[in-house]
């Protein structure tokens, strides 16, 4: 009987079948390896792109803030600034008013001044008016032009007196002068002489329609029948 020969370094070379499989299956696993490196390196561009952007986004971020800031501290600023001015303006308006009515006042006071000076002169003239114009005169008569009869009469002393020193009369001109001591017009004479010497002055001494209208307010006639008056024949006939 033939008996066959066990070789050992053939068994150790021959590879089991575990290991067949392995081999087998190892460049598989190799394979994937390399598709799973592959799809990873994607993911992390993609990672650090978005960092990238993040990082870009943080920076506009922080300068948008500081310029916030910046303007948030100028607008304090002025606001401040206003807000003294204001504080400023209100006190001088307090005080501009405080002024005003001390003003409005005094102004008060001193027309109550003058309404009671008046009254008290016109009182005066009432109850005893020879004591001032030392001439007689009857009070119940009305004041054909009131204001001005006085000083009428007056001017016609001071006239009457310069004529008399001019012709050496001397008891006549102290008489009238004594007069004339006594008694200061009121000046409404004076007064309205100088209103219509300036309306004439003002419309080149010509009859306008404006300066007709006027006279005819303060009831002085522009003519002496069909003819027409000068300014200056106006003020001689009025005044």
């Amino acid at each position: 009987m033939n008996q066959t020969s066990f070789n050992f370094e053939e068994f150790i070379k021959n590879d089991s079948p575990s290991e067949k499989a392995d081999e087998k299956h190892e460049p598989k696993d190799v394979a994937g390896a390399e598709d799973s490196s592959e799809s990873t390196a994607p993911e992390l561009d993609v990672q650090k792109a978005v960092v990238e952007e993040l990082a870009v986004e943080k920076i506009e971020l922080k300068e948008k803030l500081a310029g916030a800031e910046a303007d948030i501290l100028a607008l304090k600023t002025k606001y401040e600034k206003t807000l003294h001015e204001l504080q400023v303006k209100t006190a001088e308006v307090f005080s501009l008013k405080s002024e005003l009515e001390k003003a409005s006042s005094q102004s008060n006071a001193l027309s109550s001044q003058l309404s009671a000076l008046i009254t008290k002169e016109e009182d005066q003239q009432e109850r005893n008016p020879n004591a001032l114009a030392l001439l007689d005169r009857d009070v119940e008569l009305p004041d054909r032009f009131p204001g001005e009869t006085r000083d009428h009469v007056i001017e016609v002393i001071r006239e009457a007196r310069n004529k008399a020193e001019e012709e050496g009369r001397i008891r006549r001109a102290q008489i009238l002068e004594s007069v004339l001591v006594a008694n200061e017009p009121n000046g409404t004479l004076a007064k309205r002489r100088k209103y219509l010497e300036n309306l004439f002055a003002e419309n080149g001494n010509i009859l306008t329609g404006t300066v007709m209208e006027e006279l005819k307010k303060l009831g002085i006639s522009h003519r002496n029948g069909e003819e027409y008056l000068l300014p200056s024949e106006i003020i001689n006939r009025t005044y």
